[in-house]
């Protein structure tokens, strides 16, 4: 049996002789209307706590203080946190056997599309997407629907290793289709990762 020692997620989860090539999480501009948010919201928060301090005494100023408090922190937990914490429980995984998708915390959902059945695999961006280097991803695996994934990072990049991986075409580290292993019998161990 092969101890991999002590590693984080998500080398954890894959199986003793499989390799990371890919881990991403969403795009960042998921993260733009939070952070846009916390930013206008503690401005306005800040200004009013300035009014309460400046221009209220006494029991209006201590119950407009609460108020804001708790009008600010009800909008971070509501808008803002719940986004950061999904942006970063979304992993995009892609190892030499498969495609990986997990996200969530409380509830914790999962994907797997292994290599073999993948089928089809494409991209699509609009001229934002395009300038900030992010897409939909499409994955069609036999017998499947479609499976999209927005917000992929560097989308056409991840295009094209699913492409070289998924179908054998040079470039691929000659990989046995039927195993997914090095065609020279080397360890995927002793080969190079990118992990982008």
């Amino acid at each position: 049996m092969c101890h991999r020692g002590r590693m984080g997620y998500p080398e954890d989860a894959l199986a003793p002789d499989e390799a990371l090539l890919l881990h991403r999480h969403p795009h960042w501009k998921m993260l733009i209307a939070p952070v846009v948010l916390l930013l206008v919201s503690t401005a306005l928060a800040g200004y009013l706590l300035g009014v309460a301090g400046s221009r209220l005494e006494g029991t209006a100023s201590t119950v407009l203080t609460v108020a804001v408090a708790v009008l600010w922190i009800a909008v971070l937990a509501w808008r803002c946190v719940p986004q950061v914490v999904r942006w970063l429980s979304t992993h995009f995984i892609v190892t030499d056997r498969r495609v990986l998708v997990r996200q969530g915390v409380v509830t914790h959902t999962g994907i797997d599309i292994p290599m073999g059945r993948i089928s089809n695999v494409q991209f699509r961006h609009g001229l934002v997407d395009r300038i900030l280097r992010t897409g939909t991803l499409v994955i069609v695996s036999a017998a499947d629907d479609p499976l999209e994934f927005d917000d992929i990072p560097d989308v056409e990049a991840v295009h094209s290793l699913l492409y070289r991986n998924a179908f054998d075409v040079p470039g691929d580290g000659g990989r046995d289709r039927a195993t997914g292993r090095p065609e020279d019998g080397s360890s995927d161990h002793d080969r190079r990762r990118t992990v982008w």
